[in-house]
């Protein structure tokens, strides 16, 4: 007869998620050679996992760890100039509309919708970037924004898909994840 323990062991995959092989893409605001870029980047370290607690189903990639949150409330109508990221961080905007450009490129902006959309990436810390970016917040209502410094000043393991923000195409695919969850589990 077997052990109570066996038996549980022969359950566990069934209670442990599911990793399934979609990572999210991001925009990232990067420095090469002392300029600031935006780029696309595919984050390798954080496949998104399935999860199906109760009748709630929901795909989670973890980001890696991080010393801080602050939340900020910005004017919609305020222009922050070139300035440097203040350390290597997650800023996601959860409401409004922010365009950021480059000094050193006039070709390249992004403009970054706050809500699903509004997840990017800052890493153009003053010592590897002269100049910076520049942020303007644009809309008729306040943005808000939360700003999470990675711990250790960790950038995360990614892949660059491309030079210049992704695009809605690029990420739009995880609305799509969370919709067909079902089929993963």
């Amino acid at each position: 007869m077997p052990r109570a323990g066996a038996l549980l062991f022969s359950f566990l995959p069934l209670l442990f998620p599911l990793a399934i092989a979609i990572r999210p893409n991001i925009t990232a605001i990067n420095a090469r050679n002392g300029r600031s870029t935006l780029e696309c980047w595919e984050l390798r370290a954080c496949p998104f996992t399935w999860y199906e607690p109760g009748t709630v189903s929901a795909a989670i990639a973890e980001l890696g760890a991080t010393s801080n949150l602050s939340m900020a409330i910005i004017d919609p109508s305020f222009d922050n100039g070139l300035h440097h990221a203040p350390a290597k961080q997650w800023v996601m905007y959860t409401s409004g509309l922010v365009h950021i450009t480059l000094p050193d490129d006039n070709s390249t902006s992004a403009y970054v919708s706050g809500g699903e959309f509004g997840l990017v990436f800052a890493a153009d810390t003053a010592d590897i970037s002269r100049q910076g970016h520049r942020t303007r917040y644009l809309g008729t209502s306040e943005v808000i924004a939360l700003q999470i410094p990675t711990k250790d000043g960790e950038v995360p393991a990614h892949t660059v898909l491309h030079e210049g923000p992704c695009d809605a195409n690029e990420v739009v695919g995880l609305r799509k994840l969370v919709a067909e969850g079902t089929s993963y589990t």
